[in-house]
C-alpha cells in the first residue's frame, strides 16, 4: 500500500517540473528503482493511473529501470552481486556486507510537450 503514498509524491514531483517548464503535457517518466527497494512496478502503474487522472500527467507512459543489487564484503573487499537467497560473501564467507546498489528509486527524468 506504500505505493500510493509513493506515486502521489511522484505525481507532485512531475506536476512541479511539469509547471516549471510550462508544459501542456507529460508524456513520460522514467524512473529508477533498486532490485532491493520494496517498489512493486505494477503497483505505482496501478495508482499512477488513478492519481494522474485529470491532470496534465494522465495517460503519461511509466518506464521503469531496475538497478541489480551490488554489495561489497567488509572483510575482503570483494564486490559482488548477489543472488536472491544468499547475502554472505561469495569469496570468504563473510556475512559483514555493505550494499553499493539496489536501494535506488527515484525519478530519472520526465518527457513533457
Amino acid at each position: 500500500m506504500h505505493e500510493l503514498a509513493v506515486t502521489e509524491s511522484l505525481l507532485e514531483i512531475t506536476l512541479r517540473h511539469a509547471q516549471n517548464a510550462n508544459a501542456l503535457r507529460v508524456d513520460n517518466l522514467y524512473l529508477v528503482i533498486g532490485q532491493l527497494s520494496s517498489i512493486i512496478d505494477d503497483s505505482v502503474q496501478f495508482y499512477w493511473d488513478i492519481v494522474a487522472k485529470d491532470t496534465i500527467a494522465e495517460g503519461a507512459r511509466l518506464n521503469f529501470r531496475r538497478i541489480a543489487t551490488q554489495m561489497e564484503c567488509r572483510d575482503c573487499q570483494q564486490v559482488f552481486t548477489p543472488d536472491d537467497s544468499q547475502f554472505d560473501c561469495p569469496n570468504c564467507g563473510s556475512g559483514q556486507v555493505r550494499i553499493l546498489a539496489g536501494e535506488e528509486f527515484y525519478l530519472e527524468a520526465i518527457d513533457v510537450q
